[in-house]
Parts: C-alpha cells; sequence; structure tokens
C-alpha cells in the first residue's frame, strides 16, 4: 500500500501528479497535481487510498471526494486537438504542467512514470507510483474520476460508442461503433485505429 515516506524524504511542500487517458481513442489526456496535508489526512483514506486501477468505481468516487475536501487539487487536460498536434507523451506534459500551475507553488513534485515533464520545480519520476506515493495515488484517483465523468458527459452527446463505460478505451464495443457511426470530433486522428478510418 502507498504511504508517505517519498514525501518525507523529499521534505517541504510536495505534490503528487498523475494522468489518466493516454490511451484511448477518444477524449483529452487529463492529469491531476495533489498535495496532502499529512498532519489532517483522513484516516480513510490511509486505509484505502491506492493506486486507482485497483479500486471500483464506487470506492474511487468515494476516496475521490475525500481528496477534494481535504487536500489541495489542480487539474489539468490536453485536448484531442493538442494530442494529435503534439503527440500523446508531450500532450500528457502539458497536461501535468496544467494541473501544477492549476495547483500552485510547491517544492518538489513526484510523478507517476520514467519520464520527467518539464515542470517549474524539482522532479522525482517515480515508477508505479500511485502504489507507492499516497500523493500520487489521490492524484491517481481524482483524475480518473474527473476523466471518466467527462466521458459519459461526451457519451450523451456521441451516444453508441459506450464511452460511459469504456472511457474512450478500444473495446469491441467501441471499435464496432466507429466502423459503422464514424469518427467524431472527440477521436484521435493520430492514433493508428483511427487514422485508418479518416484515410479509408
Amino acid at each position: 500500500m502507498p504511504d508517505f515516506a517519498l514525501e518525507i524524504g523529499l521534505g517541504g511542500v510536495v505534490a503528487g501528479i498523475d494522468e489518466v487517458g493516454r490511451g484511448p481513442l477518444a477524449g483529452p489526456v487529463m492529469a491531476a497535481a495533489v498535495v496532502l496535508d499529512r498532519q489532517r489526512f483522513p484516516p480513510r483514506l490511509a486505509e484505502r487510498l491506492d493506486d486507482s486501477k485497483k479500486l471500483s468505481r464506487r470506492l474511487r468516487d468515494e476516496l475521490a471526494e475525500l481528496v477534494l475536501t481535504s487536500a489541495r487539487v489542480g487539474f489539468g487536460e490536453a485536448s484531442v486537438a493538442e494530442i494529435d498536434r503534439l503527440n500523446i507523451l508531450q500532450a500528457t506534459f502539458l497536461a501535468m504542467s496544467r494541473a501544477l500551475a492549476a495547483l500552485g507553488p510547491v517544492d518538489h513534485a513526484l510523478v507517476d512514470g520514467n519520464r520527467p515533464p518539464p515542470l517549474p520545480c524539482p522532479v522525482r519520476c517515480v515508477v508505479g507510483g500511485d502504489g507507492l506515493s499516497l500523493s500520487i495515488a489521490a492524484a491517481s484517483v481524482v483524475a480518473k474520476v474527473r476523466r471518466d465523468t467527462e466521458m459519459a458527459r461526451l457519451a450523451e452527446l456521441h451516444p453508441g460508442y459506450g464511452w460511459e463505460r469504456n472511457a474512450g478505451y478500444g473495446s469491441a464495443e467501441h471499435m464496432a461503433a466507429l466502423t459503422r457511426l464514424g469518427v467524431t470530433e472527440h477521436h484521435r486522428r493520430s492514433f493508428a485505429p483511427v487514422a485508418r478510418l479518416v484515410s479509408a
């Protein structure tokens, strides 16, 4: 389970940063930056917070609410147009930069992954960080909940693709709908499955 060891080792104000949505064929990539208050950290968070992929949707929603009411949180995203123009890695860095800018000044950033984004503070990359650092785990959860909510909203505007269930990933349902219904403005044209349809 994640803990505060990495944050304590760095000292000062430490933000955990994580992204969600690098792999989907549709929708933005989203990042969150979170500073947890170790002195007023809700016990329920300490006991249950983990990598968002290991949690049920119901538990993610519950924990996200606790994070949002007990921590400093900043969100950032990069649009489909930015993903197609920049590539997904650079768009992810842009989303992380925007999340940190929305959060405000920090002394250090703990970033999930092995590639440091260009941020205005020292960065430590942590592979599997959402399973090691409570700050990164918190960022992982709130980013996932926020993006899932956005994809559910887009699903209402573009029914048939199943985005409320697949969050824009290339599930069988989504791929079948792409062939049947075509490409929307929310699809990433630089991603091969979509590019093949656009050029067909």
